[in-house]
């Protein structure tokens, strides 16, 4: 399964040259050259990691970042800043936005195949945190007052997709109760909701997750992504 990797850079040129190094090294990229088009994505699109210009018009490479920090499944994702520009200030500001490595322009393949290879392992843990197998289960869900059942559609280390929504919006708080086969006592996560989707499906990310029952999700989903 390849990692998927973001791409954005105001200069076309440079844009088609990073996007042909990832891909000659078998990463799936999306490049982008609108800032603005690429935090819409990020809020919609999970990624494995993000190459980003510092000085781009609209949003800048650290407004992005922190966009991007801030966002419900790509604010762990390790973020490279492309620049020309490597004085310290710029590096200040970009380590204070969220920045993981700063990558100088122009780059070549033997660097961008170094600095992945370092990160890796990060990016795996990642992907497998994102990775959703089927489940179909009941799962009891409380906020507060308000209790539902709803049936899951899958699972993944990170979290759930549910058929119900029981009316929670984005961003609230969930109690989740279901049972996981083959483990025998039910798993009792906290989650909180990230996405909606049509007709009435909601994607939670698990907020509060006991040792046993993070274990218990891995062991469901060992063998699927493999380093």
């Amino acid at each position: 399964m390849a990692m998927k990797l973001l791409v954005v850079d105001d200069d076309p040129e440079v844009l088609k040259i990073i996007k042909n190094l990832l891909q000659s090294l078998a990463y799936e990229v999306l490049a982008l050259a609108d800032s603005r088009e690429a935090a819409e994505r990020v809020n919609r699109q999970k990624f494995d990691g993000a190459f980003i210009e510092a000085r781009m018009p609209h949003l800048d490479g650290c407004a992005l970042t922190r966009h991007i920090r801030n966002s419900p499944s790509n604010s762990s994702i390790p973020i490279f800043m492309l620049t020309g520009f490597d004085d310290v200030e710029t590096m200040r500001a970009g380590f204070r936005a969220g920045i993981t490595f700063f990558l100088s322009k122009p780059a070549d393949l033997n660097q961008l195949q170094g600095l992945l290879k370092h990160m890796h392992a990060a990016m795996l843990r990642e992907k497998r945190s994102y990775l959703r197998l089927p489940l179909r289960t009941v799962v009891h869900c409380r906020a507060g007052e308000h209790e539902f059942t709803a049936a899951s559609l899958n699972i993944g280390e990170g979290g759930m997709l549910l058929e119900a929504s029981g009316g929670l919006e984005q961003g609230q708080e969930v109690q989740l109760r279901f049972s996981l086969p083959p483990v025998q006592e039910a798993l009792n996560p906290r989650a909180q909701v990230v996405r909606r989707e049509p007709p009435d499906r909601m994607a939670v990310h698990f907020t509060q997750l006991a040792p046993e029952e993070r274990k218990a999700i891995q062991a469901y989903i060992a063998g699927i992504v493999k380093g």
